[in-house]
């Protein structure tokens, strides 16, 4: 097959390219930095012609132009598997809502449930000589959303890494309808926070947990890059990766000589992802580099793969965490902050792990918007806060002020060990509420 000659058949410009979609229809933007950027701009001139249009996507890292036009609420709704700052606030204007996952799940989602999509446009890296495109840091669901899809717009974007896997990794040209060459915008960083001394301090406590040889999983956020920091300038070695998120720390610990992959027993040698997001430091250090492996979702997250990883050592953040035991990592009350992704996934697999461990971080308290300092550990959730992780469940939770192994531990040893690591502030207080809900006893382990 000439793949040139049919790449020319189905060249066209963006405009021409969002003609497809109509009112009512489901369009499907991918997934973070696949996001469509030229389409997105074709699209949002065309929307105020359009209603009921359901757009999906998730961990947006800019504002999609279609967000900026005229009373978009009554033109489209944006749909989220996991939820950005950018997001979040398109949720209090009015036109953007979560779709709560199970993020191992999703691929079966697009096989089995979710409703037909009409149009898929998404980024994609230039077509090679096979007539592959392929799906840069953003694996993920992407082949089994492509399968649903009736029409599937690809953006070339000269930028977009190349990331190897071995399945699923990309698209061929005869599966799709239209190409665009867009502008070629460098691919959107996300850059983490700088460390807190809390961040510091946490991380500290677990990376005395973590063995040589361990496989490592880190979630979003600054406590497990400060993690990553630290592992990087540690002493540990021959560690291997099998995680959800890609993230920058992966990238010092490997340039620090940390990883190698070599006691995995699976994926020996490669640090598998499901899809990867950070600075231009880390698309560099993916592009076309065979020991990393770009891999769907329902085997990074699932299970019985992680199950199989000795020394599986997971590391994820929480809003916060009640009495009991549960953790909400991605809502505070009703107000929805980001999603459940595969936080579960691996706290179950890691659990089954051999000489595996799941840590939930969190800051012992934060400031709320009128600068009032609040405790992160509560006598229960916030009403309406969704449970990310079961009691029975979480495994070790970790705050600067130590950290605590919940498996095992009865209604009143769960209360005493969490309040022990709660900030000394809202002890007494946290105290006289366990009391009243019956799950105190104290053994004198708080001073």
């Amino acid at each position: 097959m000439d793949y040139k000659k049919l790449y020319a058949s189905k060249l066209c410009t963006a405009k021409e390219a969002v003609k497809v979609v109509t009112s009512g229809d489901w369009v499907d933007y991918g997934w973070c930095t696949g996001h469509p950027v030229a389409l997105d701009q074709a699209l949002a001139a065309r929307m105020p012609e359009l209603e009921d249009v359901k757009v999906r996507g998730g961990i947006a890292l800019w504002r999609p132009a279609i967000f900026d036009i005229e009373n978009p609420a009554a033109h489209f709704s944006w749909n989220s598997w996991h939820m950005s700052g950018i997001e979040r606030k398109a949720v209090n204007e009015g036109f953007a809502y979560y779709s709560p996952i199970r993020y191992s799940e999703l691929p079966r989602y697009y096989a089995e449930n979710v409703d037909p999509i009409h149009v898929a446009m998404f980024q994609v890296a230039p077509m090679d000589e096979h007539g592959f495109f392929n799906f840069g840091p953003s694996a993920s669901h992407m082949a089994s959303m492509c399968k649903r899809a009736q029409i599937i717009i690809v953006e070339v974007n000269q930028n977009m890494p190349r990331c190897l896997g071995g399945f699923n990794e990309g698209i061929h040209i005869s599966q799709v309808t239209h190409i665009v060459e867009g502008d070629n915008p460098p691919i959107a960083e996300m850059g983490a926070s700088k460390a807190t001394e809390v961040d510091e301090a946490v991380a500290k406590l677990i990376v005395e947990e973590i063995p040589n040889g361990a496989c490592l999983q880190l979630g979003i956020g600054g406590m497990p890059n400060a993690v990553g920091s630290m592992i990087a300038e540690s002493d540990l070695r021959d560690l291997g990766v099998h995680t959800e998120m890609y993230v920058d720390a992966f990238v010092d610990i490997a340039n620090a000589g940390k990883i190698n992959g070599s006691r995995k027993n699976i994926d020996r040698g490669r640090q598998v992802y499901a899809f990867a997001a950070g600075t231009k430091k880390l698309y560099d250090y993916i592009d076309n580099n065979p020991e990393c492996m770009s891999a769907p979702v329902d085997y990074t997250n699932c299970i019985q793969s992680v199950a199989a990883l000795d020394n599986f050592i997971s590391i994820n953040n929480a809003v916060d965490i009640d009495l009991y035991g549960q953790v909400s990592s991605e809502s505070s009350g009703i107000k929805q902050i980001s999603g459940a992704g595969g936080q579960l996934d691996f706290v179950l697999g890691a659990y089954q792990s051999r000489g595996g461990k799941s840590f939930i971080c969190l800051s012992s308290t934060f400031k709320d918007k009128n600068g009032v300092l609040q405790s992160r550990i509560r006598p229960t959730l916030h009403n309406g806060s969704i449970v990310t992780d079961t009691r029975a469940n979480t495994h070790y939770v970790v705050t600067e002020y130590g950290k605590v192994n919940l498996k095992g531990m009865s209604a009143w040893q769960r209360a005493e060990a969490l309040i022990g690591i709660a900030h000394p502030q809202f002890r007494d207080e946290l105290i006289a509420e366990a009391e009243k809900m019956h799950i105190w006893r104290r053994s004198n382990k708080i001073g």
